[in-house]
């Protein structure tokens, strides 16, 4: 993702950003087919999940770009301290000695959510497909969290239980959809990223964060199934390649 953001009072984007986003979006459709044939994923399910995400959210009146600025507000030129669920999490946590200070954006990837909670943490930003334990997810929204729910095939009945209880602080992404610029009004976005973890760190580049960190990440954790060990690969990938970060 680039390092240069449209302001969120632009009413259309320039025609340099026009010209990066196309081809931030081949780039983006190239990964997403790879992803699709490598776990036999249906993209019909995938639009039929984003198209019943666009109607709850449309239900739900929220402003999405109140929510983007508040994102920008607390993501841009800061320190993300983005967390994942590995097992790893929570002694990293207590070594780190993290609390909600201003120096930093906390973004927690889904599961990790429960562990800062028990932990006395409140995640500035929650990334989740809704496969995490949802009575934290809607506990910390409802406290003040961000949360930026992914619509995916697998996830349709959570998205229809879940999205109508959530709090106005959401905002929703797919991976089927076009990458879509921060600043702009939409019902769904796609800043790029493929599990909860990458797309945390798609997120921050996306609305200008000053220095990415990662706790809770174990990508050659060899304790999970043969899926989640597939997706730790792809995250990695992603995380590496495309994001220029090293791990």
């Amino acid at each position: 993702m680039h390092e240069d953001h449209l302001t969120l009072n632009e009413d259309r984007p320039t025609l340099l950003t026009v010209v990066v986003r196309v081809i931030q979006n081949q780039e983006w459709q190239a990964i997403y087919a790879e992803i699709l044939q490598d776990f036999g994923f249906d993209r019909r399910k995938d639009e039929e999940a984003m198209r019943i995400a666009i109607d709850i959210m449309k239900h739900k009146s929220i402003d999405s770009l109140i929510v983007q600025k508040e994102l920008e507000s607390r993501i841009k030129a800061k320190t993300a301290v983005i967390c994942g669920n590995a097992p790893c999490l929570e002694p990293e946590l207590k070594a780190k000695e993290l609390d909600n200070s201003r120096e930093h954006v906390i973004i927690a990837a889904d599961g990790a959510t429960s562990v800062l909670i028990r932990n006395a943490i409140l995640p500035d930003v929650i990334v989740s497909d809704l496969d995490g334990y949802i009575p934290d997810i809607i506990y910390a929204n409802r406290l003040g969290s961000i949360l930026v729910v992914h619509a995916h095939g697998d996830n349709i009945e959570m998205l229809k239980k879940v999205l109508p209880a959530l709090d106005s602080n959401v905002l929703c992404t797919a991976q089927c959809s076009p990458i879509t610029p921060h600043g702009i009004r939409f019902d769904i976005y796609n800043f790029g990223g493929f599990t909860d973890g990458d797309r945390c760190v798609f997120l921050a580049k996306e609305f200008g964060t000053r220095r990415i960190e990662l706790l809770g990440f174990d990508f050659d954790d060899t304790h999970v199934s043969a899926m989640k060990h597939k997706k730790l690969k792809w995250a990695k990938r992603l995380i590496m390649k495309h994001l220029k970060l090293e791990l």
